[in-house]
């Protein structure tokens, strides 16, 4: 029965390595970050650690290896982004989204657009770029992603558009997004690379009239707004881009009419990531208030974790935190075993894991009581950070229980699947 929770001697050597820059190089600028109130200058502030963490082969570990990158397996990715978010999930996302721009073009792109674009992006000498997940737009009527592929025309769904000018062999896109993240790079004048999802056939709806496209730095044409402060996640960059008349060559394009799968297949990759983030988060809140709950007295004679209610609520904390990584390992073991196609498992992972690991960081708060507010204790930021989870990285409600359903009332769905491991198909007709 080859079920084993053991990591191998790699997979240990690598929670080593992760676990040391976390606590080493990574704890000692995040307090700074979060509190700075110009998100701008918060993002620049973790640029060093950024740095640190490309040579140590965490931004771009996941590209294979034929293409620079280090080739790891979704589960050893696991093992790295739990180390590194519970110190910053915040820091981790800047990590994560060089893959959610990066991953589409190794599935959907052509092998020329590979070698120039991914050796690109691993082989980078300075350690500082940056590749962006631009799919996001703002919230209107009609506006937002949510409802990406929707049949309707332009403007529902991505309204970003693409025209094709095959006289002079591009693309001009005009149009706006808003949330992606890493898109204004270091400076405000662009990340390395922006992956945008662009509408290319206006007429048709978004299984049809999506298509993917690269805008390298330096394209004249796109004007990148202050980010968007928040409450969580502070120390990552969301922008506000304007596009207006900006050309690119016509190679730069690829998943023309299927950039709904691209959306959909990116997501699902994420998906175990975003739950093994959550579990970050709460088992550092778990471990401080356990600690805390050992060592204070609360005016009593005993420290209050020899009292029944205190015990069985951080019990309760730690159980969901062992279901969720679980979990989380589950998924990317079936990412692993069905070549990154593991859209209702995956989104399954994201949400439960995200939803349940809030409120336990919520129950270790209510172990403190009062003293979880006060902002000397770490407890408020991992409350701020947990909100994050069940919002961003494809909502839940937004787009990921619509994956789940989607596979799930497939007339061919078997619900066992996910026990077995046996692949789920999604494709055009799921929607």
């Amino acid at each position: 029965m080859p079920i084993d929770f053991t990591l191998t001697a790699n997979q240990k050597r690598l929670r080593t390595v992760a676990r040391e820059f976390a606590n080493d190089i990574l704890a000692p600028r995040v307090r700074r970050a979060d509190e700075e109130p110009d998100p701008q200058k918060a993002f620049q502030d973790m640029k060093g650690a950024y740095v640190e963490a490309y040579k140590l082969g965490f931004a771009m570990g996941f590209v294979p290896k034929r293409y620079g990158g280090g080739g790891i397996s979704s589960l050893d990715l696991q093992v790295v982004a739990e180390e590194i978010c519970a110190v910053d999930p915040g820091f981790a996302t800047i990590l994560l989204v060089n893959g959610l721009a990066l991953m589409p073009l190794v599935w959907f792109g052509n092998e020329r657009q590979k070698q120039k674009w991914l050796t690109a992006a691993t082989g980078d000498p300075r350690g500082e770029y940056l590749a962006a997940w631009t799919v996001s737009e703002a919230a209107g009527s009609p506006g937002g992603t949510a409802n990406f592929d929707h049949p309707a025309p332009w403007p529902a769904g991505v309204s970003l558009t693409a025209t094709h000018d095959r006289k002079n062999g591009e693309y001009i896109l005009n149009g706006r997004k808003y949330w992606p993240c890493n898109a204004g790079g270091w400076d405000l004048a662009g990340a390395n690379i922006n992956i945008c999802i662009v509408r290319t056939t206006p007429k048709r709806g978004g299984t049809e009239g999506l298509s993917a496209i690269i805008v390298p730095r330096g394209t004249a044409g796109v004007f990148y707004e202050p980010p968007i402060s928040k409450i969580g996640h502070r120390i990552c960059q969301n922008n506000s881009i304007v596009f207006q008349d900006c050309r690119v060559p016509e190679e730069n394009a690829f998943a023309i009419g299927d950039g709904d799968l691209a959306i959909a297949r990116a997501f699902t990759w994420s998906g175990p990531v975003a739950a093994i983030a959550a579990v970050g988060v709460a088992r550092s809140a778990y471990e401080y208030v356990l600690d805390w709950a050992k060592t204070h007295t609360a005016g009593g004679p005993e420290p209050i974790i020899n009292h029944q209610a205190v015990g069985y609520a951080l019990a309760d904390v730690a159980m969901k935190i062992e279901a969720c990584r679980a979990f989380a390992w589950k998924a990317a073991h079936y990412l692993d075993r069905n070549e990154s196609q593991g859209h209702a498992i995956c989104a399954m992972a994201k949400v439960f894991c995200g939803e349940t690991l809030f409120g336990a960081v919520f129950g270790a708060m209510r172990v403190m009581g009062v003293n979880a507010l006060d902002r000397r204790h770490p407890l408020e930021r991992y409350l701020r950070e947990a909100a994050v989870f069940p919002l961003y990285d494809a909502g839940n409600l937004g787009m990921q229980m619509r994956k789940i359903w989607s596979v799930m009332r497939h007339p061919d769905f078997d619900p066992r699947a996910f026990m077995d491991l046996s692949p789920t198909p999604f494709d055009k007709t799921l929607r």
